[in-house]
């Protein structure tokens, strides 16, 4: 035959011509003498661009997603703790609203008196009776009254003064009576002892002053516990009141005297050798366990927070350790929250040098879940391809073999010639399997966690709050699944060209 002839008489010399002939092109009849047809498929291959593309991202993809892993320092399934902070309800503050009594030694001031006394303070009445005694109080400054009993003396009718008691009512009782009366006043003192001139009807009744309570807004808290007892008492409380209504800057009980430093919204006592003695101030501070005791100096702090409208501080305590807290206001009280450090899960971290790609809501690596996600990926394509060839080749086997003659003609010489046409359309149909596997995955019907799929992995993007705020956790799983099935599409569009040309478009 003449095509036998001509390639039993080429030479080297011809193939070097064919070789470099600029006028032959892969298709030239000339060419094909001299190529296989693999090196044929071959160099059309390679002369596709987007086909060259197509095999370059799936070279990258099956290194990255069979060999990644080997590289990667993290497991799939590792996860990622850190130190982090819980913070847990620890004391309560609220501006005190309700007056809290101190009674006086000796003296009695019970349930009833001091419901008559809201009353007259309501109606804004300096006295009240309960139990046929009469009190009189008087307005210290905004948060304290003074609360006292009216021990009556004498009583003055027309300039006439009678003894209400049997005693005859002194001269000197008399002078000091005019001499209030002439200068406008209600009260007087007289050898140590203070009177007060109540009205009742056109009498005026002279009485003995008997200090039984003093009713205040502020609350008392002493340094030390050996302290408390002369911080809770009467003498010291009314003291240190009628020191800071008169702008005093010390006050004396007993034999102490004290100093008093003014701060916002609470004031400092100081002892006599200078040392924090109490805190006065009109914001409770409790702890919300009783067994825990809050020094003075925690409650000075928050409440110093609590009028700066600070929401967090840091407190050292006795014991040397320093504690972080916050401060968060519900209506009209504080809950003061502990910072306790703690070991958590890393979630949703931003990518950074140690992992570049982050980590999911799990604390995982995503990068590291990316290249087992591969796996899976390509491996479920790979294997679906392989069942469907393989069943199709069974099946056209078995035909054949049961078909007869002409059936087993067909198999055995038609199969051979129809490869590559396998080929270029199992590669082309791994995209459309990657893609299947990857929406299984988003509808949680793929592998189950802690394994990973690409499709598993963008499953986070259903929801909205993640997709929107963590793009690292899904958006490089769709470029991947997006690269892939592009690069298998490019390789089977450049397989179909490089095979039967003549189908190029």
């Amino acid at each position: 035959m003449p095509d036998k002839d001509i390639n039993q008489n080429t030479t080297q010399e011809d193939i070097y011509k064919v070789d470099h002939a600029e006028e032959m092109h892969l298709d030239d009849a000339r060419r094909v003498k001299v190529l296989s047809p693999g090196m044929l498929v071959f160099k059309r291959f390679i002369r596709n661009k987007l086909a060259v593309v197509g095999f370059v991202i799936l070279l990258f993809m099956f290194t990255f997603s069979f060999l990644g892993p080997f590289f990667s320092p993290f497991g799939q399934t590792e996860v990622f703790k850190g130190v982090g902070t819980m913070s847990k309800d620890y004391a309560g503050a609220t501006y005190n609203e309700e007056l809290r009594y101190t009674i006086a030694d000796g003296a009695e001031f019970g349930s009833s008196q001091r419901t008559q006394f809201l009353l007259a303070l309501g109606e804004n009445n300096e006295t009240f009776t309960c139990d046929d005694q009469t009190y009189y109080y008087v307005n210290i400054d905004d948060n304290t009254y003074r609360i006292m009993q009216l021990e009556p003396v004498a009583e003055v009718i027309l300039k006439g003064f009678n003894s209400l008691t049997d005693d005859v009512v002194p001269d000197e009782l008399i002078t000091a009576y005019k001499t209030a009366e002439e200068k406008g006043v209600n009260s007087f003192e007289l050898d140590g002892i203070f009177y007060r001139i109540t009205k009742k009807n056109k009498a005026s009744i002279i009485s003995i002053e008997i200090d039984v309570a003093l009713a205040t807004l502020d609350v008392y808290d002493a340094y030390n516990e050996s302290d408390k007892l002369m911080v809770s008492s009467f003498d010291f409380r009314l003291a240190s009141s009628l020191a800071l209504a008169q702008n005093s800057e010390t006050f004396t009980v007993g034999n102490q005297t004290y100093s008093i430093r003014n701060g916002e919204g609470q004031v400092t006592i100081l002892d006599s050798a200078g040392n924090e003695y109490a805190e006065i101030s009109a914001i409770i501070v409790n702890p919300l366990d009783q067994s825990v005791f809050l020094t003075v100096g925690y409650k000075s702090t928050i409440r110093q927070m609590i009028i700066n409208r600070q929401s967090r501080f840091s407190y050292t305590h006795e014991n040397g350790e320093t504690i972080e807290y916050t401060i968060a206001r519900v209506n009209k009280t504080y809950n003061i929250k502990k910072e306790t450090p703690i070991e958590m899960i890393r979630l949703f971290e931003n990518p950074s040098a140690e992992h570049p790609l982050g980590l999911d809501n799990n604390g995982m690596d995503v990068m590291t879940r990316l290249m087992h996600g591969g796996r899976v990926s390509l491996l479920v394509g790979f294997i679906v391809i392989f069942i469907e060839v393989f069943i199709g080749i069974i099946v056209g086997g078995v035909s054949g073999y049961f078909g007869g003659w002409v059936s087993r003609r067909i198999f055995k010489h038609l199969i051979p010639n129809v490869m590559p046409i396998l080929i270029v359309q199992a590669t082309a149909g791994l995209g459309g399997i990657i893609i299947t596997e990857a929406t299984l995955g988003f509808l949680g019907l793929g592998v189950k966690y802690p394994l990973a799929s690409w499709g598993s992995i963008i499953n986070v993007a259903s929801d909205a709050f993640i997709m929107t705020s963590y793009w690292f956790m899904w958006i490089p799983a769709g470029m991947l699944i997006l690269l892939t099935v592009l690069g298998f599409n490019f390789v089977g569009d450049g397989l179909r060209d490089a095979y039967d040309p003549k189908m190029k478009r």
